[in-house]
């Protein structure tokens, strides 16, 4: 995948770093915050977003984001000289790291993701699928006026590399839909672009994104596998095992787990001097 470089694993010093993780899982869990306080739904998602329930704010911390309900400016696609076609991590001689979200699924779950993400004093990239942002126009607005940005991650979620090959027209009509859509809502068509169901692109994805007005394809190079994991700590060690400089992490708001993990994620991040900031930031 361009621009991807080999990860460092630092597993000795990890390994230890993983049992502090679980160790204070157990403890949250035992005061309510873990997995099993995060309840889906558009009704109010509990556990963890009362006291205590997110990660601390550093003085290592970003900006807090700017308060519900300000006037967020929209942001648009931008081409970063020198980066590939498809973009998997930023600089590495940087103490930042970008968090990136599928944005699609209960809604009840974005939103305390977003809310445990900003009392850290992080921001995020949420890539949003069109037809989630069809049933939930509010979260677009949510989610930039919480200080992340948004991107296009097609509008129905098919796999669109096997589309392109099919029938190219409609493999165009699921990147231009939700640009549409998030012109519609946002005034923009988004920050990034990235394809269903996976970070990578094929030639004529790229063409297609392109056209769409997307220079770049945001990939990623740190893969949480939160889709396959059955509790908090296979999130926290397959992410924290390969964090590094400039990392670009995939996750997804779809798993009440990836939103139970948030806060140990947060403060590990915290801990090793890292600030987690949106893509075009971490580019920037």
């Amino acid at each position: 995948m361009g621009g991807r470089e080999r990860p460092v694993h630092r597993r000795d010093a990890l390994g230890a770093g993983a049992v502090l993780l679980a160790s204070a899982l157990a403890a949250g869990c035992a005061r309510g915050g873990g997995e099993a306080g995060v309840r889906g739904g558009d009704g109010a998602v509990r556990g963890g977003d009362g006291a205590g329930g997110g990660a601390p704010v550093s003085s290592l911390s970003p900006p807090a984001p700017s308060p519900h309900g300000a006037a967020a400016g929209p942001a648009g696609p931008r081409r970063f000289p020198g980066w590939p076609g498809v973009i998997t991590h930023g600089p590495r001689d940087r103490p930042r790291i970008a968090l990136t979200f599928e944005g699609r699924g209960d809604p009840g779950l974005a939103r305390a993701a977003l809310t445990r993400i900003e009392r850290a004093g992080a921001r995020v990239t949420v890539l949003a699928v069109g037809s989630w942002l069809e049933a939930h126009p509010e979260l677009a607005r949510r989610i930039l006026d919480g200080g992340h940005e948004i991107g296009n991650h097609t509008e129905h979620h098919r796999d669109l590399a096997a589309l392109a090959e099919r029938d190219e027209h409609s493999a165009y009509e699921e990147i231009a839909a939700c640009a549409r859509r998030l012109r519609r809502l946002t005034g923009s068509i988004g920050t990034w672009f990235r394809p269903s169901p996976g970070p990578g692109a094929t030639a004529p994805v790229r063409r297609l994104a392109a056209r769409a007005g997307y220079p770049h394809v945001l990939g990623y190079d740190v893969e949480s596998r939160d889709h396959a994991a059955t509790g908090v700590p296979a999130v926290l060690r397959k992410v924290t095992g390969e964090l590094r400089h400039g990392s670009v992490v995939g996750l997804s708001l779809t798993r009440p787990v990836t939103v139970a993990a948030l806060p140990l994620l947060l403060t590990e991040i915290d801990r090793r001097g890292l600030h987690a900031v949106t893509a075009t930031e971490l580019l920037s």
